[in-house]
């Protein structure tokens, strides 16, 4: 691989402007597509084959026509001090209101106060009316939506509080693009203080952003002919962008490591790209692997959030070892030569500017137990509120802010009708053989619901037209995340086997909540599965890279704590409610249901870069000087200021989304940001060192019969020097004056 990427930045250099603007060429025409065909991006998250979704398929049918297919929004009122609705004058205020909106809106189908729909609150206080649309909610237009605005400031200039909520949003669409700036912006910082020029630190930010602009542009075509969700192009932006920077840093650092040798730019390009591009690629290989490992989930949405991400990983790679090279040909003899940088050197090097050692390394190298367990300690316990993690999917409680109309709707709901308003469940009781008894067994087999514990009301069951699937609507006390509700769930399809013996009658949940609880519930089965896939997948490359048994296994359970400790903390802020207000989330709520699976694709690979990057240098000098102490050193000291550096990006582009105020992409880009901070500075940076220090030579034990097995991964490009040493030993002997007789 290092020879086929030496000669591959040679030719991109060689052929530098055919390069570059090809390259414009392909995100220009990429752009006029995207222009062209528009997004197709889905909002539910749904998966197939579900008890849920089975139900759902089965109403569908039995129930063709009978419910109307346009969009619904809930008006909900709370009347001023001392009123109710239904008095004379609320009541007539809100019918005109209602009417008024159907009147002057030729897409609306029908209109319903709370009075008709008798749905006022015990107080009398809370209801709520209906506008039901001929169409669906995509196709509301904005005049649709400002019409229902305009005309309900008629019922607020009454006194009488009034807030949408339903399928249609009329709250502005929040956006993350200013998210992605604050986080370049913050890299940018932090390559300008590692380079120490302008123009070297612009260098990553320019291939990043080549690369996250392809690969946006390719998924955005792609959702027109795949179903994707639109949280997809959100997480492929965070790791294009990171992952972008990242890659583009470590081959402009080998870069201008070789002008300091005195190397001229194309040879310097080349060697960059065969050795630091080697890295690269098996850096974003072990990132793209953990992202296509979500597909074992066989979860639909999921899989294509993990082809999407990966898609831009990709072309971060591409960019990185092709693109880049070609810039770095037009205006690297712009670029200084790597020199001191006295911002990394405060981190890396002793006061006595030793080249062997740094402070750090030094530090921990010599108090390796008390340090061990010291780190090892402090990652348990964050990980400890994981173990009570609950996953569940967003609602207007959790997603908007509390300024929205939609949640203050969500509010006034809750407090009208309890959390168990927005938790409804749908009971489809098929009767699986008629008899003269089925009426009655349909009205046991509904108090015997009603009676349950947990739930609140039930509906009289509602039969189809040909009296062979009944509805039954089921009101819970508790709201949809909630783990009673998760169990009345379970309780009513365990009930099933009771009612199909006993009645012949069978019974399924479905609806919004319990679509939501088996989503959850089928993440969390595959979460073991998908976690050991990722650890075996770790150990065997591992092993590859460092031709050892033991470090694999250590890094192994390195990822692992920083994993749990990601978890934990994801958990005490988002689920356990502290902390709310530092981190900008609305309020406590479950765990977003995908949230684990996507921290482990994605902190498995960027785990692997950090102790690619950290141990392969350990490797190259232990090789050569049979020192583990000393190699431990020059690790921690040669790519330990590449590893911070990395890291300190990283972080800053997934908190840089954490400024978003969508709860799901904060979530996932607060998980991501500590992620990095917990695995790249706390195991890496510190566990690493000090558990190898304690191993010492053992750390790096290989049976031979196994090594001569295992092929050899040239990451580090001694393939690459080789070669050019024997030429140059050649061209020596080729040249070497013959001595007289």
């Amino acid at each position: 691989m290092a020879k086929f990427l030496y000669k591959l930045g040679g030719w991109a250099v060689k052929h530098q402007k055919k390069v570059v603007f090809s390259t414009l060429g392909i995100l220009i025409a990429l752009g006029l597509l995207a222009m062209n065909l528009g997004s197709s991006f889905d909002d539910e998250l749904t998966i197939p084959n579900t008890p849920a979704d089975k139900a759902s398929k089965v109403l569908s049918k039995e129930f063709a026509g009978a419910e109307n297919s346009g969009a619904q929004v809930q008006i909900v009122f709370k009347a001023p001090k001392d009123e109710t609705l239904d008095s004379e004058q609320i009541n007539k205020v809100i019918t005109d209101t209602l009417n008024d909106i159907k009147k002057d809106d030729s897409t609306v189908e029908s209109v319903a106060t709370p009075v008709q729909l008798r749905n006022l609150s015990e107080d009398k206080n809370i209801g709520y009316g209906v506008v039901t649309y001929k169409d669906d909610a995509e196709n509301i237009t904005k005049a649709s939506k400002d019409n229902v605005l305009d005309k309900i400031e008629q019922t607020r200039d009454e006194g009488i509080q009034t807030e949408l909520s339903g399928d249609v949003t009329f709250s502005d669409s929040e956006s993350h693009g200013e998210a992605e700036v604050i986080g370049i912006l913050i890299a940018f910082i932090i390559l300008a203080l590692t380079f120490t020029s302008f123009l070297a630190a612009g260098m990553p930010i320019i291939s990043a952003v080549i690369g996250l602009g392809i690969g946006l542009l390719t998924i955005t075509i792609g959702s027109n002919y795949i179903e994707m969700q639109n949280t997809t192009t959100a997480l492929a932006s965070m790791l294009g962008i990171a992952v972008g920077i990242d890659y583009a840093l470590f081959i402009i650092s080998r870069f201008r490591n070789e002008l300091s040798e005195g190397r001229s730019v194309k040879e310097s390009v080349a060697i960059a790209n065969g050795t630091a591009g080697s890295a690269v690629v098996f850096a974003g290989l072990t990132v793209i692997i953990g992202l296509l490992g979500l597909s074992v989930t066989k979860i639909p949405f999921l899989t294509m959030m993990g082809v999407g991400a990966a898609v831009s990983v990709l072309l971060a790679v591409i960019v990185s070892i092709v693109v880049l090279p070609a810039i770095l040909g037009m205006i690297g003899h712009k670029i200084a030569p790597a020199r001191g940088n006295k911002f990394l050197q405060k981190i890396t090097q002793t006061k006595e500017g030793k080249p062997s050692s740094n402070k750090w390394g030094t530090f921990v190298t010599k108090r390796p137990l008390i340090i061990s367990i010291l780190a090892i300690v402090l990652l348990a316990v964050i990980t400890i509120p994981f173990f009570h993690m609950n996953l569940g999917l967003p609602d207007n409680g959790t997603t908007m802010s509390k300024e929205t109309t939609e949640r203050k709707a969500y509010d006034l709901q809750t407090e009208a009708y309890g959390e168990g308003f927005h938790a409804s469940l749908v009971v489809a009781a098929k009767v699986n053989e008629k008899t003269k008894d089925t009426q009655k067994a349909i009205e046991e087999t509904t108090k015997e619901i009603r009676d349950l514990s947990g739930v609140k009301s039930v509906t009289p069951a509602i039969p189809n037209p040909s009296g062979d699937v009944y509805i039954i609507t089921v009101t819970p006390q508790t709201g949809p995340n909630d783990q009673k509700t998760k169990d009345l769930v379970k309780t009513i399809r365990e009930k099933s086997n009771q009612t199909e013996k006993e009645h012949h009658l069978e019974l399924m949940v479905t609806g919004t909540t319990a679509v939501n609880i088996d989503i959850a519930e089928k993440l969390n089965d595959a979460l073991p599965v998908f976690a050991l896939l990722i650890v075996g997948l770790a150990y065997i490359i591992l092993v590859l890279v460092f031709r050892s048994i033991l470090l694999p296994l250590k890094a192994v359970l390195g990822f692992l704590l920083s994993l749990g400790a990601t978890l934990g903390l994801i958990v005490f802020v988002v689920q356990d409610g502290h902390l709310l207000n530092l981190f900008g989330f609305h309020s406590p709520s479950a765990i977003l249901a995908f949230l684990p699976i996507i921290t482990i694709g994605i902190l498995f690979g960027l785990a692997m870069d950090y102790e690619v990057f950290l141990v392969s240098r350990m490797r190259e000098v232990y090789s050569h000087t049979g020192n583990p102490g000393e190699a431990i050193l020059a690790g921690m000291r040669d790519s330990g200021k590449v590893v911070i550096a990395a890291g300190l990006i990283m972080m800053a582009v997934f908190f840089g989304f954490m400024l978003t105020p969508d709860p799901t992409i904060k979530s996932i880009g607060m998980a991501l940001a500590f992620g990095v901070l917990f695995d790249a500075f706390v195991v890496r940076l510190t566990i690493v060192p000090a558990v190898m220090t304690l191993m010492g030579k053992a750390a790096w034990y290989m049976p031979k019969w196994l090594d001569k097995l295992l092929p050899n991964i040239d990451i580090e490009g001694e393939s690459i020097f080789k070669e050019k040493e024997n030429k140059e030993t050649k061209d020596q002997k080729l040249n070497k004056p013959v001595n007289d007789m």
